[in-house]
């Protein structure tokens, strides 16, 4: 017995008979003496619907009134659930996110949690009543309603388990767990039992859909262990915890791959203290996140300088690129939309030698040329031309022992 919160994504809400078995099985877990509070999502479509809407009316909606109406969403599905319990007579009350005391700052549309009022839930929750919060949204300090981003519900769920110091947050999806690669692209991909928050952090940065960065950084710093399951199903799923000494053991322990990736080259720029500055400052203003940065030095005091970007901004950062090339004195600028990045992550790798060997060899068997390589402690990632991704990631499934066994 104790205090579990219990999210659950679009697809499990999809309809009012998704919501009567997701009324089931959180009664299920409190007739087990469990505390329990649901984090929902807005019904499967609707956010996009509502989102089609307001750019009906206008192609740049106010952000501010923009979170206003897609907030609407998560209402809905809190408002469900909660009636829905209270028809199976268990006491359940429905909160949005200002309800809840989800404090955040004030950038509409990407908010981030300051606080959470924990005392005021608990004293909800001691009273033995279901809190049924409603997902991706929060409040700022002027009153103005919030949204926290695509994903936000599995931010608001392990922030929420956080503030309450829960002894578990379930993150209920349509997918039964964490694969060791995407079973769409490799067969023989399997459900990993349990992986560290640092691993599963790589693997949401590197193409893996299935729990929010955010999420995960959350459930880092405040070690809350989360459990990623099917709401379709009651397999065990995924364990993300903290690392332990015999996750070293497997030196790989996932290939992900992210074909939302573009590539921008500057050719022929002067090798000189300031230049890398006025080429990404203006990329950071217009919000383009950077990924990976490889700089090749020329002759004469010149370099080739070569990064990503995610293909939805690419033309915008070609348009500022090309700006910038004029200002700087660049020979040319060059883009390429073709391409995809293949990682293999693992804490193992922080023990083992050899695994870029690996890697780097077992794509040049398939004839597979490496663009671009970037690496940390426990990740190594290729940019490939995109259409050899599955190819790359099978191959490296297949190398690394990560093959489903008979």
């Amino acid at each position: 017995m104790g205090l579990i919160v219990q999210k659950f994504g679009g697809t499990s809400v999809a309809n009012l008979e998704q919501i009567h078995s997701v009324a089931k099985r959180v009664a299920k877990t409190y007739d087990q003496g469990n505390d329990v509070v649901v984090i929902l999502s807005a019904m499967a479509g609707v956010t996009d619907g509502l989102i089609d809407m307001a750019t009906k009316i206008s192609e740049s909606p106010e952000k501010r009134e923009l979170d206003v109406l897609l907030a609407t969403g998560e209402q809905t599905t809190a408002a469900l659930l909660a009636i829905t319990l209270n028809a199976m007579n268990y006491p359940a009350l429905s909160m949005l996110g200002h309800q809840a005391k989800v404090v955040t700052d004030c950038s509409f549309g990407n908010a981030r949690i300051i606080e959470i009022g924990a005392e005021y839930l608990i004293d909800i929750i001691k009273k033995r009543n279901i809190v049924v919060v409603a997902g991706f949204q929060g409040c700022d300090i002027k009153g103005n309603i919030t949204t926290l981003g695509r994903g936000g519900s599995d931010t608001t769920a392990v922030a929420i388990a956080s503030a309450l110091k829960a002894d578990l947050c379930e993150i209920y999806t349509d997918v039964d767990g964490i694969y060791t690669a995407d079973p769409n692209v490799c067969e023989k991909a399997k459900k990993i039992d349990k992986i560290s928050y640092d691993e599963m952090l790589n693997m949401a940065s590197l193409g893996a859909k299935v729990l929010q960065i955010r999420s995960v950084g959350f459930a880092k710093k405040y070690n809350v262990p989360v459990h990623v399951r099917s709401s379709f199903s009651e397999e065990e799923g995924t364990m993300v915890v903290s690392e332990d000494a015999g996750m070293e053991s497997l030196i790989v322990s996932a290939v992900t791959h992210d074909k939302d990736q573009a590539r921008i080259t500057l050719k022929k720029v002067h090798d000189q203290p300031g230049i890398a500055a006025k080429i990404f400052t203006p990329i950071a203003d217009a919000g383009i996140v950077v990924d990976m940065i490889i700089q090749n030095t020329r002759a004469q005091g010149q370099t080739d300088l070569t990064f990503t970007v995610p293909k939805k901004d690419f033309q915008m950062a070609m348009e500022i690129e090309l700006k910038v090339a004029e200002e700087i004195g660049a020979v040319d600028v060059l883009g390429d939309k073709n391409i995809a990045k293949v990682s293999v992550i693992g804490v193992g790798m922080k023990n083992h030698s050899g695994v870029a060997s690996i890697m780097f060899n077992t794509l040049a068997k398939e004839n597979i040329n490496i663009i671009m390589i970037s690496t940390s402690e426990i990740r190594i990632s290729c940019i490939i031309e995109e259409k050899y991704t599955e190819l790359a990631v099978r191959v490296l499934h297949t190398v690394f022992g990560l093959d489903e066994e008979d």
